[in-house]
């Protein structure tokens, strides 16, 4: 394994630490009880992930050919994608970051520049992996995570905390003429939900239940394998799954009004659910993992075959 230039690390720590504070402030609180190491990798990690997720909802007119240079750098083509990108090719090569996971979330980012109408539980499932199950597997390789098991848990936790972050976001995702509820399970238009008809609220509400539901199963299985990991990264991890799983809880607690403002999860509830998650780091037994949970994600990054 190579190091990361000590200029770069000390160059990028402020602007990634920064970035991972104001956009993703569950993730950010996690990152405190990992160290500053391993916290600032994460939070270059993070900066990549956000860097191609804003992009990809931006509004600039060149963002899909943008999008898919970085893929194409991804992919070993030697063109010009930008410092963050190099930046990362750095990172994923000091840590043996798999490009194949960087690749297929960028196919992900990519699948979102076209009106999205989601047709049933397994495409959301491979949406899902794609734009955060990728996460999981490259974040394994920054806490140094060798543990081959610990990959398809990983996998579970990234879907799990994008199907939360889609039952949240499901009014913000329709302005952008995204419908990632199933339908299998609502026939309601991104119009609709948009609007937030009345009469279309009900059967969103149900389908965003639904959501959470599935959302459960994988949260699960991904508590499982958090002794997988190194001792140092256990606290963090969990800490960031239980307060992810909050939110949907939070939703449920509202009584599933996806209509008014986006859910949060309290500074109190974070402490609480923090020291809650102190009971996730010794050592169990730590089961097979559930094939069944990846039977519609054969051929993605990270899967074993069954």
């Amino acid at each position: 394994m190579t190091s990361l230039q000590p200029n770069r690390v000390s160059s990028s720590h402020s602007q990634s630490q920064q970035v991972l504070a104001r956009h993703g402030k569950s993730f950010y609180w996690a990152s405190k009880f990992l160290g500053a190491e391993l916290a600032e990798r994460a939070a270059q990690l993070y900066l990549f992930c956000r860097y191609v997720d804003d992009l990809a909802d931006g509004d600039l007119p060149d963002r899909q050919e943008s999008l898919k240079d970085i893929r194409h750098r991804l992919g070993g083509n030697v063109i010009s994608a930008g410092p963050e990108i190099e930046a990362f090719m750095e990172l994923a090569s000091a840590y043996n970051i798999p490009l194949s996971a960087a690749t297929e979330l960028l196919d992900g980012m990519l699948s979102d520049q076209t009106p999205t109408a989601v047709a049933d539980e397994a495409e959301l499932l491979s949406y899902c992996h794609a734009v955060a199950g990728t996460v999981g597997l490259m974040m394994c390789r920054v806490l140094n995570c060798d543990e081959p098991r610990a990959d398809s848990f990983a996998i579970d936790l990234g879907i799990a905390m994008q199907l939360t972050n889609i039952s949240r976001d499901v009014l913000e995702d329709a302005k952008m003429n995204r419908r990632y509820l199933p339908a299998s399970w609502t026939n309601a238009t991104p119009e609709q939900i948009a609007a937030a008809d009345v009469d279309c609220q009900q059967q969103v509400a149900q389908a965003i239940s639904r959501l959470l539901d599935l959302s459960e199963h994988y949260y699960a299985s991904a508590q499982l394998g958090i002794r997988l990991l190194p001792f140092r990264s256990r606290l963090s991890i969990a800490i960031a799954l239980r307060v992810y799983r909050q939110i949907g809880r939070v939703l449920k607690r509202r009584k599933m009004v996806w209509w008014r403002a986006r859910v949060m999860v309290t500074s109190s509830e974070k402490v609480w659910l923090s020291l809650r998650s102190m009971g996730d780091l010794w050592p169990k037994k730590v089961p097979p993992h559930q094939a069944q949970l990846h039977q519609h994600l054969q051929g993605l990054a990270g899967v074993q075959p069954r």
